[in-house]
């Protein structure tokens, strides 16, 4: 009993010291999900800094670089997932978490554990008061510091925004990826797909190859002049992959991989199953065939067994996730026009009889191209996400003239009156923001 006593009282002594750790960065560091672009810094002179402080971790690691506007978060976690299943220890670096900041840290899909955190912090805390890194800057020199101590054998890198700038484009990968362009971001990275793929096409780098998910005839060249610039071997990974699904309604449920219109893998099920994913997995699975002269303990068993198993090997969460099924309830973290355009698309595709979605957005988007791809024919709940940055209701039911609405405090009270105004052969989507999405599932855990 004393034994006892003595473990709860140290769990109790960390879990607060944790707390307050987080607490720290939360409140002491510009955080982007709390004041958007003012927590934007320009260049990479704090994480280099930062790493400096650290011996350069990043010069003796491994590293796989995603980028893109939409998918980078599932191409980053299916390729950790096919990483582990070929028994590679490996790192996952993603960004923002739902739940609990040590998601955003993970080596074989266990967070960062919070007593490392809280040494890490400890340990720096006086440089880090004096270099006065971003929240983004300090949970990128975290993560390097922290495969480096875990020894992984690869670390899969996702970016955070843009490319050029962003914090994680310290490290020089063994290859990058940018899954596709698409208007996100606008207000920093540029108002056209041509700019914001220049600054996206900032992580190539010098005889590191290139891999582009989806062409795009606007920006193609663009890439194609940087792989030149930097003698980069380049792939349009659409242009040499597709999927091959024995029945398009479940194509999740039996497809092949094929190369060049040929076949190359079959019998493959995806635990992800938005129909955007397929996109995904063709990009994923031109990073694969790319990696394996680095990897060559990765077979098709891992693949298959990687995109099967994604969700359990890296708990992965809120991307066409099916809640229930009757009513059908459903989520996605879809939040701009490219991604939203996606989801409603395949909402709509569904053999049900009345919609209702619980939407909610943060302030800095744009709201006018959003709003009008979402239709009439559903009935909207509208509501704020728990963050600072959220859209207030109260601004958000103005670009909602035309559709029917009502509006609630939250994203429970939201959902709730949606699930009371739902028959069971209806749906209910619940979207429009990364902390939406966050806000709902932790309601629902």
């Amino acid at each position: 009993m004393h034994v006892f006593l003595s473990l709860y009282y140290i769990y109790v002594k960390l879990f607060m010291n944790y707390k307050q750790t987080i607490n720290f960065l939360y409140q002491n560091l510009p955080m982007y999900q709390n004041i958007g672009q003012h927590a934007y810094k320009s260049d990479l002179s704090n994480i280099i800094k930062l790493c400096a402080l650290l011996g350069n971790p990043q010069d003796n690691l491994r590293f796989i670089h995603i980028g893109g506007t939409n998918g980078k978060g599932s191409v980053s976690h299916i390729c950790a997932s096919i990483f582990q299943e070929a028994k590679y220890k490996t790192g996952l670096y993603t960004s923002p978490h739902l739940f609990d900041f040590r998601e955003r840290i993970r080596v074989n899909g266990k967070c960062i554990e919070k007593k490392c955190v809280v040494e890490f912090i400890t340990t720096y805390k006086q440089a880090i008061t004096e270099i006065n890194p971003s929240f983004f800057e300090i949970t990128v020199a975290l993560a390097l510091y922290y495969f480096k101590k875990s020894q992984v054998d690869v670390a899969i890198i996702e970016v955070g925004l843009g490319g050029r700038l962003d914090s994680t484009n310290i490290i020089t990968p063994l290859l990058s990826c940018i899954t596709n362009i698409g208007l996100d971001h606008t207000n920093i990275l540029g108002d056209t797909k041509e700019k914001i793929a220049k600054e996206k096409a900032g992580i190539i780098k010098k005889d590191t190859p290139i891999i582009i998910g989806e062409s795009d005839a606007n920006t193609n060249a663009i890439f194609l002049d940087e792989a030149k610039r930097n003698a980069s071997s380049l792939i349009f990974a659409d242009k040499t992959y597709s999927i091959k699904p024995k029945d398009e309604t479940k194509w999740y449920e039996n497809f092949s991989l094929t190369k060049n219109k040929n076949i190359d893998i079959c019998n493959l099920k995806s635990a992800l199953i938005g129909n955007y994913q397929q996109k995904n997995i063709c990009t994923i699975y031109a990073i694969i065939q790319e990696s394996l002269t680095f990897f060559p303990n990765i077979n098709h068993k891992a693949i298959r067994n990687g995109l099967k198993n994604v969700i359990k090997n890296t708990h992965f969460r809120g991307r066409w996730e099916k809640i229930q099924h009757k009513p059908l309830v459903v989520t996605d973290t879809a939040h701009n026009a490219h991604g939203v355009q996606e989801t409603i698309k395949q909402l709509f595709s569904l053999p049900i009889a009345d919609i209702h979605i619980v939407w909610g957005m943060v302030s800095d988007k744009d709201i006018e191209s959003i709003i009008s791809i979402l239709p009439i024919q559903a009935h909207y709940y509208l509501c704020s996400p728990n963050i600072a940055r959220a859209m207030p209701v109260e601004q958000l039911q103005t670009y909602f003239g035309s559709h029917n609405y009502s509006c609630y405090k939250d994203v429970k009270s939201a959902y709730s009156a949606a699930y009371e105004k739902c028959t069971k052969e209806g749906g209910i989507y619940v979207g429009g923001s990364t902390f939406v999405v966050a806000d709902f599932l932790s309601k629902k855990k």
